[in-house]
């Protein structure tokens, strides 16, 4: 039986998930990349943004080498809470294939 309490909250939001599955994706994502390729205004993005770090999920740095830009990864804390939810959803699907 699945225990649907797992499922990490903070990570099941859609913009928070779209964030979480490019951020996984490659080391580093810049904010104007991931506003263009989420088509999030900016309010919006840096709303998940916040929340996404406050639980320790996602760093946030500036490039030395391009003034003004904020770049985005997930943290070791935040690669693993992205695992766990994977799984999650996929013990779902498993089970829903048993059935």
């Amino acid at each position: 039986m699945i225990d649907f309490s797992k499922i990490d909250k903070t990570i099941h939001e859609k913009g928070r998930l779209s964030i979480m599955t490019l951020l996984a994706s490659r080391v580093e994502w810049s904010f104007q990349d991931l506003k263009a390729d989420l088509k999030m205004s900016d309010g919006n993005l840096i709303t998940h943004l916040r929340t996404l770090a406050d639980k320790g999920y996602v760093s946030t740095y500036k490039d030395a080498e391009v003034k003004r830009r904020t770049l985005y990864a997930l943290t070791d804390q935040g690669r693993q809470a992205f695992t766990e939810y994977l799984e999650i959803l996929e013990a779902i699907v498993q089970q829903t294939k048993n059935d």
